[in-house]
């Protein structure tokens, strides 16, 4: 077919996955310099998604639940009605692929729906983390190039941030279903009372009585969980922050894709093979049981991991013998 005018990229969620798809997002911009190219996702990613330089539209509507009919039906007609001659579906669920039946035969689809032109059926595709997954996908569609893209439009509200001049983030939450995931509250508490900077924990509005516990062990910390740290502030905290401490969950991908120097904790949930943040300054520390995680194995892996330079600003004198 001719050149692809209308691209519609599908990527709903979730906050880790969503992060770890920029590099997706950013080639398919430079593979279609003049194309429109409309972004298909869910409400907490709007704001973040029409920040960045990728997309000319961005739609909200892209889970209604099934028993909306109504709701349905007028994605439905929105998606027949868009036109798109390409459809890059990076969710490739079941649900994503049934979308192909709404945008129409007609358009060239790369994801897992059957039928699909480019289809990315490769038996080993879910072996292996969302990054490279979706490198192969894009190949399979005519995308050789994906590169680390460039996220300075993330970080330019930095700044202005009223912030102390060195800092380090806690990520104490996870999600509620996987509470194993999740390195207990007293561990970041004695975290934050050891290390020699102050911590700022950021999280949702479930995780405002974690940071209030972590605040009671260190009063210097800072609570900016809830509505004060959505995914556009959360990255500009990650880029003026010192590094970030945090379980296997989607604020910890994201500030590990910004660049922020990242240690991510991992219990035998999670695969760190699959699932460790994709950023270039990560180590993972995995324990068979987070519960059981003392701080000052903490503190010795980010003394092993960050700059001699940043040991001596913020971890304590013999870090690791807490």
């Amino acid at each position: 077919m001719t050149e692809a005018r209308r691209i519609l990229v599908i990527r709903l969620g979730a906050f880790g996955d969503f992060a770890q798809s920029f590099p997706a997002f950013a080639a398919i911009r430079a593979h279609h310099r003049g194309a429109r190219i409309t972004l298909l996702t869910t409400r907490p990613f709007v704001d973040l998604a029409r920040a960045s330089p990728w997309f000319d539209e961005v739609w909200s509507d892209g889970r209604p639940p099934w028993r909306r009919v109504g709701e349905v039906l007028r994605l439905a007609r929105r998606l027949r009605g868009g036109r798109f001659d390409r459809v890059y579906d990076l969710q490739t669920s079941r649900r994503s692929s049934l979308y192909r039946l709404a945008v129409g035969r007609a358009a060239e689809w790369s994801g897992i729906a059957r039928g699909a032109s480019h289809r990315h059926d490769t038996p080993t595709r879910q072996s292996v983390s969302t990054v490279p997954r979706q490198q192969e996908q894009l190949r399979i569609a005519g995308i050789a190039d994906v590169p680390a893209p460039d996220l300075g439009w993330l970080t330019e509200g930095a700044a202005a941030l009223d912030l102390p001049e060195r800092f380090c983030l806690l990520i104490p939450g996870a999600s509620a279903r996987w509470p194993e995931k999740r390195w207990p509250v007293e561990g970041f508490a004695a975290l934050a009372s050891a290390l020699a900077i102050p911590c700022v924990v950021v999280g949702g509005p479930a995780e405002a009585p974690l940071a209030a516990a972590i605040k009671a062990a260190a009063p210097a910390t800072l609570d900016w969980c809830g509505d004060r740290s959505p995914p556009a502030i959360l990255a500009a905290l990650a880029h003026r922050s010192a590094f970030a401490v945090g379980n296997d969950t989607g604020p910890t991908h994201l500030v590990s894709v910004v660049g922020c120097p990242t240690l991510a904790l991992f219990g035998a949930r999670s695969d760190p093979a699959r699932h460790a943040p994709p950023g270039p300054a990560v180590k993972v520390l995995a324990v068979p049981m987070l519960e059981s995680l003392p701080a000052a194995e903490v503190l010795a892996a980010l003394a092993a991991f960050l700059p001699r330079e940043a040991v001596a600003a913020a971890l304590p004198a013999g870090a690791g013998t807490l």
